[in-house]
């Protein structure tokens, strides 16, 4: 079966800054399932995943407004220190915040007495990347998937 909108996608990938390390890879974990053509991965890396079968291995570039989108300046939000619990801060350090829109990457820019000044932009906002893509599993979404917008079950979301 090809991979089409609406398949489930079970798959393997290793991402790196286009030339660099690998920065993430689920190898040593589950494969990451989707539901395919409802935007729950990048797009780039969703363009390059149309028509391939389970068991197929490639390697794509993905420019970065294709991917996290490019960085925006004027991002920052000074934010009350209490909102990062006890963990100890420092500049350039990642961490997750929690917001009203779910948890939010963000990147540590400087740390006052009592507020912390974060960049908002995801991590990898402005990199082009280097996919290794491994597809282990494409099968057809049940009704409730589809109903709800992403897979469920193995690698999937568990309500």
């Amino acid at each position: 079966m090809k991979i089409a909108k609406d398949s489930v996608v079970r798959f393997h990938y290793t991402v790196s800054e286009v030339g660099q390390e690998s920065l993430e890879s689920s190898k040593d974990r589950e494969p990451l399932a989707i539901l395919y053509g409802h935007g729950n991965i990048i797009p780039g890396l969703e363009t390059a995943m149309l028509d391939r079968e389970a068991g197929a291995s490639f390697g794509v570039d993905v420019a970065a407004a294709d991917a996290y989108g490019e960085k925006r300046d004027g991002l920052s939000q000074r934010v009350p220190k209490k909102h990062f619990g006890a963990q100890k801060l420092e500049p350039g350090m990642q961490v997750v915040l929690q917001t009203n829109f779910g948890p939010r990457a963000v990147t540590v820019q400087k740390v006052g007495m009592s507020v912390v000044d974060v960049d908002l932009n995801h991590p990898m906002a402005g990199k082009d990347l280097h996919f290794d893509v491994e597809i282990v599993e494409v099968r057809e979404a049940t009704a409730e998937e589809l109903e709800h917008g992403h897979v469920h079950g193995d690698g999937g979301h568990h309500h």
